[in-house]
């Protein structure tokens, strides 16, 4: 029997092992991975930020898992020989209306203690001499990595501390012990003392599977990227943002050079007929009655059908989408960019309609569920795992428990 059975070996299932081996010497900690390798979802998909944490509300997880996190990643990256680069990023309005969402983002940043300052268009020109704004926030502490690479050092740091990690096993079914949980798995029954559930895409099936009413579900949302062409990528040095519309939790489309030189434009933010479809034609049935038969999915699409539309209507239209590139980079032209990588976010929607903002984190007898970990998950993963790590059982309960 294992002390810890963490199923999904995404960021956040590696990030909680590793905080339990650090820890826990002596546990026996098994990760599941249902895929034949390491952090092929979310995690995989990343476009590779080290996120700052000026969005978030102060106070909240995201802000403080943010900020605490990043300086966790790059002390763990430099332990372990993996490259990252603190490039900074601008984020920009480009139109009056956008210029007091700008100032209370700003606002935001300093309350949340990041070194961040206010620029005029002529020092924007000289962080990003293509991008356009009427005013733009200077932020210093974003940076870049990549997160497949962050995953491996972490299953290694994992499995030179004695930890399992077992890929291609996929959890089917989970059992309530009186002192533990029995996982049937398409390769075998494992058992443990504790259950953690970093599923992903999947996490609130896990949970449901646990007997857990969750009062949530998973909606999935592809996002769709171009790349700009070699020969064009002087056009964005580091990473461009736009002023985030507050109504919605997505950041709207940016510009972001990834560690290995390629720059990206994107994501729009597409509802997903499949949790783990990355290509437009990709469709599951069960995946789409599990949202189109959710009362609160109707609920939240009815607030924002135009936006829904809008972001359909990118999907399909590169001139539509190259024209939202346009707004920060007016240089830019369709011939510039080609589609490249996609993701799929598993935001959480509550059963009041409401799309879950914050980390969402619910426990059952034998068990903990990670129902709600987006963007900066991947930034805050070490914080998020330390903060896991501390709500489940101690080891010495376990001990104690077999000895009586």
């Amino acid at each position: 029997m294992y002390d810890y059975l963490i199923i999904g070996g995404g960021i956040v299932g590696l990030s909680t092992g590793y905080a339990l081996s650090r820890k826990y010497p002596m546990a026996r900690i098994l990760i599941i991975e249902k895929e034949k390798t390491l952090a092929a979802h979310q995690t995989g998909h990343n476009s590779g930020v080290i996120h700052s944490g000026i969005y978030y509300k102060p106070g909240s997880l995201k802000a403080r898992f943010a900020k605490e996190g990043g300086k966790k990643l790059r002390a763990f990256c430099d332990a372990h020989g993996i490259p990252y680069e603190n490039c900074g990023k601008v984020i920009v309005a480009t139109s009056s209306s956008e210029l007091p969402l700008l100032d209370r983002l700003y606002d935001r940043g300093l309350e949340n203690g990041l070194n961040i300052r206010k620029i005029d268009p002529e020092e924007l020109k000289e962080i990003e001499p293509h991008a356009f704004g009427l005013k733009a926030i200077h932020v210093k502490t974003t940076g870049i990595v990549n997160y497949r690479q962050l995953a491996q050092g972490l299953a290694q740091a994992i499995r030179d501390r004695g930890g399992i990690i077992k890929v291609d096993t996929e959890a089917i079914q989970i059992h309530e012990q009186t002192d533990g949980v029995t996982v049937e798995c398409n390769h075998g029954i494992y058992e443990a003392r504790f259950l953690i559930n970093c599923g992903g895409l999947h996490c609130d099936q896990i949970a449901s599977s646990d007997g857990l009413k969750t009062g949530m579900r998973i909606v999935p949302f592809r996002g769709e990227y171009y790349e700009i062409k070699p020969e064009k990528r002087d056009l964005v040095r580091n990473l461009i943002y736009p002023v985030p519309n507050p109504k919605f939790p997505f950041l709207g489309v940016h510009f972001t050079r990834m560690i290995d030189g390629r720059v990206l434009a994107g994501p729009n933010a597409v509802l997903g007929f499949k949790r783990e479809g990355y290509r437009k034609r990709d469709f599951n049935w069960k995946d789409f009655l599990d949202t189109m038969t959710y009362p609160a999915f109707w609920k939240i699409a009815g607030k924002n059908m135009s936006y829904g539309i809008g972001e359909m209507i990118r999907s399909f239209s590169k001139k539509r989408f190259v024209a939202s590139m346009q707004k920060m980079i007016p240089e830019i032209k369709e011939e510039d960019v080609f589609r490249s990588q996609t993701g799929v976010r598993a935001q959480a929607l509550t059963d009041d309609g409401v799309l879950a903002d914050d980390f969402l984190i619910q426990s059952n007898k034998h068990a903990l569920h990670i129902l709600n970990a987006p963007s900066p998950a991947a930034t805050a993963s070490l914080s998020i795992g330390e903060a896991i790590c501390s709500k489940v059982p101690e080891l010495s309960q376990f001990k104690l428990y077999s000895a009586t």
